[in-house]
């Protein structure tokens, strides 16, 4: 009797010495599929939240972006029927983008329409033609492909929904960089639909253009004339890109936290069926050995 009860606890005992007991690993695994299942639903809580924000921006943005249209259109009135001659091949590349990430591709439309542009042979581009950068993100992904043509870079602009202000500033400081160019290519993510947008480049004439062109040469003007008005074009089309860029970003953050929001949910499915199944094979092995101790005893 004494023999069978000493074989007994050995057989109890682990194989190896400091190894956890055989219920340990159900233990530990039910253990770390709740915190998981606890991070996954404070991960939920958040990309709601912001789904929710995102959504009340969005119509601010689209309000703003009809209304700085105007400008856009106004600049492509203006240029439709001063047409300038050719331009040359040396162009200043202005990229729009933001600083805040969490938006999808948003980012990433824009620096790859710069990177084909330069790429592709048949653009005729000068290959060290500047590039100017508003924006963090497109600037960190420029930076890596291009970096002996960026200039000069922007940030803190489009925080909230861009004035004209922003633009002025920042057509102020192209003017006043000292960058030489033939004229301007203003890259954007234009918007399609509240789902979609796609990348466009816009052209901006500059002041030497525009005297040459021979709209304006029927005319006698000042050169401060022709001057401000290249630097308002510049300035209108600025804005209207910002604005429509922003209109975009609010958007695919939308979208995006609408995406992470519905795959935290799937995956918390997934991890409460698999917490449920650990837990039942749990209670399992602990009745298995309770009866099998009584029918022992």
């Amino acid at each position: 009797m004494l023999a069978r009860q000493t074989l007994g606890r050995i057989a109890s005992q682990p194989a190896v010495l400091g190894a956890a007991p055989s219920g340990a690993r159900n233990m530990a695994t039910l253990r770390e599929i709740e915190l998981r299942l606890k991070s996954v639903r404070n991960i939920e809580k958040i990309t709601k939240s912001m789904k929710m924000i995102a959504s009340t921006k969005l119509t601010k943005a689209q309000r703003a972006m009809e209304a700085a249209k105007e400008y856009g259109s106004a600049n492509s009135e203006l240029f439709q029927h001063a047409p300038a001659q050719e331009a040359g091949k040396r162009k200043l590349f202005v990229v729009i983008s933001s600083d805040k990430g969490l938006c999808g591709g948003i980012h990433s439309s824009v620096s790859k329409a710069t990177r084909r542009v330069f790429a592709d042979p048949a653009s005729g581009i000068d290959a060290e033609s500047p590039i100017m950068i508003v924006g963090d993100k497109s600037k960190a992904q420029l930076s890596r492909a291009l970096p002996e043509n960026l200039t000069l870079t922007f940030n803190q602009i489009g925080r909230d929904v861009p004035t004209f202000a922003d633009a002025a500033g920042v057509a102020d400081l192209i003017v006043k960089s000292g960058v030489e160019y033939d004229s301007v290519a203003i890259v954007y993510n234009q918007f399609v639909s509240a789902i979609s947008y796609e990348s466009n480049i816009v052209e901006v004439e500059t002041e030497n253009a525009l005297k040459e062109s021979p709209g304006f040469k029927a005319y006698e003007m000042e050169d401060d004339v022709t001057k401000d008005l290249a630097e308002f074009s510049l300035a209108n089309a600025i804005y209207s890109a910002l604005v429509e860029g922003y209109a975009c970003e609010i958007s695919a953050r939308r979208n995006a936290m609408d995406n992470a929001s519905k795959n935290a949910s799937d995956m918390i499915g997934s991890l409460t069926m698999k917490y449920n199944r650990g837990r039942q094979a749990a209670i399992t092995n602990e009745l298995v050995d309770i009866i099998t101790g009584a029918s022992a005893l």
